[in-house]
């Protein structure tokens, strides 16, 4: 799932400290803007996978042009797809167990048909996921 949430950059001496105001304890930091902002996507994404892991609800975002800074900050809405995150560090496999016709299971063993591959194409079809 796709998430824009706002981010307060505060300028420091040595880089930035990045904080998101609706997201208690989310902080990091980058000793460049660009490094800010990948640090800032990477927090934000493993803050929210770890709420939709545990059905935690998810805060909603606050309106950027209403947010309070002190001198020396911005905002910037930083935008994650926690879909993406889980495809990229979830890649633990698991077992399935299933039943298929006899004859289908003989034609697929003849041709040495790679069939956790093919039901996973198959999933990813079905389910309307790009591969």
């Amino acid at each position: 799932m796709k998430h824009a949430y706002p981010a307060i950059f505060q300028g420091e001496e040595d880089g930035y400290t990045v904080f998101f105001p609706d997201l208690p304890g989310c902080i990091t930091e980058g000793d460049s803007i660009e490094e800010a902002i990948e640090m800032a996507k990477d927090a934000l994404c493993l803050s929210l996978y770890d709420k939709e892991v545990s059905r935690a609800p998810l805060p909603v975002a606050s309106n950027p042009c209403t947010l309070e800074l002190d001198n020396n900050c911005f905002v910037s809405m930083i935008l994650v797809d926690t879909e993406d995150y889980r495809k990229y560090y979830n890649r633990k496999s698991v077992k399935k167990t299933l039943t298929i016709p006899a004859w289908l299971n003989d034609l697929a063993e003849k041709e040495n048909a790679p069939l956790s591959r093919i039901l996973q194409d198959g999933l990813k079809e079905y389910l309307n996921l790009t591969p």
